[in-house]
């Protein structure tokens, strides 16, 4: 057995690129910020910064054309994808992205009390479902979902 899933949390680095294809399916790709700090040796505090290439696919691409933007903070579940393709000068380019099957976008909302509390935003959680013949749909333990792992 083996398994591919990521989660991130992190803020988006560009409004996200939204395309149209055949028969109306959506694709929408964006850069995901993710950062940790630590403090080093000098007590300065050092913070690195990891980029991920995240595509979603169908409706979960529409609800983000509709309300992910630079800078939103988004949870992401998906899976790690890496292809190879030739750009226009012939150069063989190599990418790896983060294939999401469920994204929430989290935002800041004011409270009452006039300080930022931090919640998410329930309508935006979108679950795509596998696309008809997608392949690693390993169906031999029918009862058992994948949300339901340990890990």
């Amino acid at each position: 057995m083996s398994i591919n899933k990521v989660i991130l949390v992190g803020h988006v680095g560009k409004d996200p690129v939204v395309r149209y294809f055949d028969k109306g399916v959506a694709k929408a790709s964006f850069p995901l910020a993710t950062s940790e700090s630590y403090n080093n040796q000098q007590g300065e505090t050092i913070t690195s910064t990891e980029w991920h290439n995240i595509v979603l696919w169908r409706s979960l691409a529409e609800v983000a054309e509709k309300t992910v933007k630079k800078g939103t903070q988004v949870y992401i579940v998906g899976k790690i994808k890496s292809r190879s393709y030739v750009d226009k000068d012939g150069v063989n380019k190599y990418i790896t992205e983060i294939l999401a099957d469920t994204m929430m976008v989290l935002e800041k909302k004011q409270s009452p009390a006039g300080y930022q509390a931090e919640s998410a935003v329930s309508e935006n959680i979108v679950n795509e479902p596998p696309a008809e013949g997608a392949q690693g749909n390993d169906n031999s333990f029918p009862d058992q979902n994948a949300d339901d792992l340990p890990f």
